[in-house]
């Protein structure tokens, strides 16, 4: 058994998603033009351990995709180097950069998923903007190439696949989320939870029932890539994928209040944590689909 304290095995032990961006970054090379950078943070695994990490300076007349294929080449060596298996999927939330992404990870038969669950990169790059940025010379002040941005187009109503019987706003203790990995389900995406947090703390999120399609659901459900659940006027909103927002449902006055206080709560307590539950029934110990979401920063 390996322990914490035992260095990490060179054997091809350990495989995630990627978290990538491509873009500028506020800072002035020698010659005048804005830096350009690949960045990529593997999804933290549920078991702990450090993500794998890769940056890389792009010289600003070398954006496009041959430059990008051959750095992801490079990662992908540095990572097997590391013990890490190919990523299972490319997840990349700029779509102004999608194309050249999608061309540049097809060389390599990479699959790229146009997506928003990039919490882990978000995080980096926010300790770039904060902690390394503002030393290196040539820095412009202001904020980096923000995170996404709220979805400004109405929501629409929820595909006619991902409707089920009924559904119910919960809330979950921090602690029992602690333990989603052992929990039976099928489709999931999961995150690691900070040891320091308190453990009754309540998570607020969405329960989703379907006595004969809950598994159906579930399937669809992810493949939309659920980022986050947010209030907008009286309508519960769920933001998907790279710049999707649907709308769940309708909520009374007094449901509006809550939910809006159970999001500030865990965005100011719990890091924006949140989840989407889909089960045949309430009283079924089994989910179909289980899927902790966070609240993204906002620019």
């Amino acid at each position: 058994m390996i322990t914490a304290d035992e260095p990490a095995s060179t054997s091809l032990d350990r495989q995630a998603d990627w978290e990538l961006d491509f873009y500028s970054r506020p800072i002035l090379e020698p010659d005048g033009k804005k830096r350009w950078e690949l960045l990529i943070s593997s999804t933290p695994l549920l078991n702990g351990g450090e993500p794998f990490r890769y940056s890389r300076r792009c010289p600003a007349g070398e954006v496009n995709s041959t430059w990008l294929a051959a750095a992801l080449r490079d990662a992908l060596a540095t990572a097997e180097a590391d013990g890490w298996k190919p990523p299972r999927r490319l997840r990349s939330w700029r779509s102004a950069m999608r194309t050249m992404v999608q061309r540049a990870a097809a060389e390599l038969d990479l699959e790229v998923v146009p997506s928003r669950r990039t919490y882990a990169l978000i995080d980096w790059m926010g300790e770039l903007e904060r902690d390394v940025y503002p030393q290196e010379e040539g820095f412009m002040a202001g904020p980096l190439a923000p995170p996404p941005v709220p979805v400004s187009t109405p929501a629409v109503p929820l595909p006619d696949a991902i409707c089920g019987d009924a559904w119910s706003w919960a809330n979950l203790p921090l602690g029992s989320l602690a333990e989603a990995g052992e929990w039976p389900m099928g489709f999931n995406g999961l995150l690691p939870i900070d040891p320091e947090l308190d453990p009754d703390l309540p998570i607020p999120g969405l329960r989703l029932f379907s006595r004969t399609r809950a598994l159906a659901i579930a399937g669809w459900l992810g493949g939309l890539e659920p980022v986050r659940l947010r209030i907008d006027g009286q309508q519960l909103v769920l933001d998907a994928g790279q710049d999707d927002s649907w709308l769940v449902t309708d909520l009374d006055a007094s449901g509006t209040a809550a939910a809006k206080e159970a999001l500030r709560l865990t965005r100011d307590q719990a890091g924006g944590l949140q989840f989407i539950a889909v089960q045949t029934t309430p009283d079924n110990p089994r989910f179909e689909g289980f899927w902790m979401l966070r609240d993204q920063p906002e620019p």
